[in-house]
C-alpha cells in the first residue's frame, strides 16, 4: 500500500486524482494540501461526504507517514512543493507545467542526494505519452518538424508543458533542419514562434480549447502530423498519475516523461486502462 499526499487536491485536476486514488485498492490517500481548505476534511472541501482525509495548508504539515507526494499546484509553487517533499525523503510526482530545464535539474539533484525517486510529465494522459513516443520515433527518420500547442485563452504559461517536454525530448534525438534561420526572416521573425530546445513552437490561446499538442513533420512532397487533444475533464490524467505513483519509489532521481514509464516498465500494461 502506498500512502499518498496530494498537493492541489481541490483543483480541477487534483479533484479527479483524489477520487481516483480513493478508488485504487493499492493507494491510500492519507493527506491533502490546499491552503484555502486547510483544517477541513477533503470530502467537505470537494462537496461530498467526509473522506477521512485531512487538508493542510503546507506541504511540511502533510508528510507524516507519506510515501509519495503528488503535486498539481501551479508553475510558481511546483518546484518548492517538490523540493520540500524530497527533503523529507518522500518521492514526488510533478504534474504542474511551466518548470524549466534548470528547475528539473535541481529537482533531480535533490532527489539523488536524498535517495528518492521523482516523476515529472508535461501531460499524464496515456495517449499523450504515446504521442510523445511516436514523435520521438519519427524524429529519428525525418529532418523537419515544428510544434503547435493549443490551450484556453486564460492559460498562464506558454508554451504548454506537453509541447515544452516534447521539444526537449526531440532535442535528445537531434535538432530539426531549418532551411531559413528564424533570425533571417523578413518582416516579423517572432511570427515564426519561439525556439525551444531547437524546435519552433507556436502557442495558440483561444476559448474552447483545453490542451492540444500537434507536431508536424515535413518531407519532400509529404507531411506527417501527430496530435493529441484533451477533452473537457481531468479523467484522462488519473491513470497516468496512478501509474507514476506506483513507480515513483522504484528508482532514485528524476524520470521525465510518462512515456518512459510506459515503454520501459513491463508492468505498465497491468497498471493502465485506456
Amino acid at each position: 500500500m502506498t500512502n499518498l499526499a496530494l498537493a492541489g487536491a481541490t483543483g480541477w485536476t487534483g479533484r479527479a486524482i483524489a477520487l481516483g486514488a480513493l478508488a485504487a485498492p493499492d493507494v491510500n490517500l492519507k493527506t491533502a494540501i490546499a491552503r484555502s481548505s486547510a483544517g477541513r476534511d477533503l470530502g467537505a472541501a470537494l462537496g461530498v461526504d467526509d473522506l477521512g482525509v485531512p487538508v493542510f495548508a503546507t506541504v511540511e504539515e502533510a508528510l507524516d507517514g507519506v510515501d509519495v507526494l503528488v503535486e498539481f499546484t501551479s508553475h510558481a509553487a511546483a518546484k518548492a512543493v517538490a523540493l520540500a517533499a524530497i527533503e523529507r525523503g518522500v518521492a514526488v510526482v510533478i504534474g504542474s507545467s511551466g518548470l524549466t530545464a534548470a528547475d528539473f535539474a535541481e529537482i533531480d539533484a535533490a532527489a539523488r542526494t536524498a535517495g528518492v525517486g521523482a516523476v515529472a510529465s508535461g501531460n499524464f494522459s496515456l495517449t499523450a505519452a504515446m504521442m510523445l513516443a511516436g514523435a520521438e520515433l519519427a524524429a529519428r527518420h525525418l529532418t523537419h518538424w515544428e510544434i503547435i500547442d493549443y490551450a484556453k485563452s486564460t492559460k498562464p504559461d506558454a508554451p504548454s508543458g506537453t509541447s515544452f517536454e516534447l521539444a526537449e525530448r526531440l532535442a535528445e534525438v537531434g535538432a530539426p533542419q531549418v532551411d531559413l534561420p528564424v533570425d533571417q526572416v523578413a518582416g516579423h521573425p517572432s511570427a515564426r514562434g519561439a525556439t525551444i530546445a531547437g524546435s519552433q513552437i507556436h502557442s495558440v490561446r483561444l476559448p474552447s480549447f483545453i490542451v492540444s499538442t500537434e507536431i508536424v513533420f515535413g518531407g519532400e512532397d509529404e507531411r506527417l502530423s501527430i496530435r493529441h487533444d484533451a477533452g473537457g475533464t481531468a479523467q484522462p490524467y488519473v491513470n497516468g498519475v496512478l501509474l507514476a505513483v506506483r513507480r515513483a519509489r522504484g528508482h532514485v532521481g528524476l524520470i521525465r516523461g510518462l512515456d518512459r514509464l510506459l515503454l520501459n516498465d513491463e508492468g505498465a500494461r497491468e497498471d493502465s486502462t485506456l
